[in-house]
């Protein structure tokens, strides 16, 4: 029997596996994908501070560091809204620290992380569909597709993204009525570590410096996402520059447009009888200030603290889950009310909160105590 069964080698599954085999623990994973292979193309992932602290103890951050263009720094955040007063910027020089965050190429740092799995030894196993999970008090059983044999294991640790269908973990659903169109923007001039939150009466705009260029997530109701999309190229960047007003304006051209609904799933609780569900399969966030991920590492790291304190016999025990539930959940819904405030808070333009907003940003700008802490909360988490 192993210690503990990992569905998903994602960012956050792989992080785990790699932290548990620097613990002695006695793991496998198991992905839906080939070796070497990614499920999510050119996406970009933003990883605060507190990200790449957690990646440099698992070895994997001067590997991704020194890939060509797979890592970007974000050194400042310019907040603003349109048509209103108060703005804050964020800088990194304010915390002491060389950069806010980074955007990170998905496929890199998914390349990164499988190379250090190899080199780790770690039990990977990949092309494999897991059809569910079954467990008992005493031990839980993944079951692959096919006649392969079932794994058992200690614990069973979900981090597929998904989390569907758990037995005794139940998922809070709210649906913003909203759809997040990305892609991809250049300027004439370089971004220079400069990120942009600019919230409009459309819907918050997240700009965020991507090698060279810029990645976009515009969040719009459906029918305005549809009349964006459908706009030609030029005619989408001259829609563009007009959300930032004075703010930024050399926008040249866009391409790699997409888009996805908008939800807010969490799980409550997170574990359940012999299984625990971390990162997006745990809590699935608007993606307004990009802590979606983070938080999600957060999961696996406090995970694999947890399951290191705790004597191999109990491993997976009612007593050890309840632990990590307790430490992660301060953290977990701090990460949903942040942005499931954000979303309401800047999601309307009447003017009797267009005020308040505004003193609020222009509060946030002049006072260094509250500028420092809000920092640090989305650096480092709650």
């Amino acid at each position: 029997m192993r210690d503990v069964a990992i569905v998903g080698a994602g960012p956050v599954g792989a992080a785990l596996a790699l932290a548990l085999a620097g613990a002695g623990i006695d793991a496998v994973a198991l992905d839906a994908r080939a070796r070497g292979a990614t499920l999510r193309g050119d996406r970009s992932l933003a990883l605060s501070h507190g990200a790449r602290l957690i990646f440099e103890r698992l070895s994997v951050w001067a590997p991704l560091a020194a890939t060509p263009g797979a890592v970007t720094p974000i050194v400042r955040v310019d907040v603003s809204q349109a048509g209103g007063f108060g703005t804050a910027m964020l800088d990194a020089g304010d915390v002491g620290l060389p950069a806010l965050g980074y955007v990170v190429s998905y496929v890199a740092l998914q390349a990164a992380l499988d190379a250090a799995l190899e080199r780790a030894g770690v039990d990977v196993r990949y092309g494999v569909s897991v059809e569910r999970v079954d467990t008992d008090p005493g031990r839980a059983w993944v079951r692959q597709a096919g006649d392969a044999a079932a794994i058992e294991a200690r614990l069973a640790v979900v981090a597929d993204g998904t989390g569907a269908g758990l037995a005794g973990i139940e998922r809070a659903r709210h649906d913003y009525g909203q759809v997040a169109v990305i892609g991809k923007v250049a300027t004439a001039r370089p971004h220079g570590g400069l990120a942009y939150e600019r919230f409009t009466p459309d819907g918050p705009i997240a700009l965020l410096p991507e090698d060279e260029h810029y990645g976009f997530v515009w969040t719009l109701e459906p029918r305005r996402a549809q009349e964006v999309l459908a706009l030609p190229d030029d005619a989408f960047v001259a829609c563009f520059a007009s959300q930032f007003g004075r703010r930024r304006s050399d926008f040249l051209r866009a391409w790699g447009r997409k888009s996805f609904p908008l939800v807010m799933e969490f799980a409550r609780p997170p574990a359940a009888t012999r299984i625990v569900a971390i990162g997006n399969a745990s809590q699935t966030l608007h993606p307004v200030a990009g802590q979606g991920f983070n938080v999600g590492l957060r999961d696996a790291w406090e995970l694999k603290r947890v399951i290191a304190g705790t004597p191999r016999e109990a491993i997976g025990a009612r007593a050890m889950l309840d632990d990590y539930v307790a430490r992660r959940r301060r953290d977990r819904w701090a990460g949903v009310a942040f942005t499931h405030g954000l979303v309401h808070l800047f999601g309307t333009d009447l003017p009797f909160v267009r005020w308040p907003r505004g003193i609020g940003l222009a509060m946030l700008d002049a006072v260094p105590p509250i500028k420092r802490a809000f920092t640090r909360a989305m650096l480092f988490g709650a």
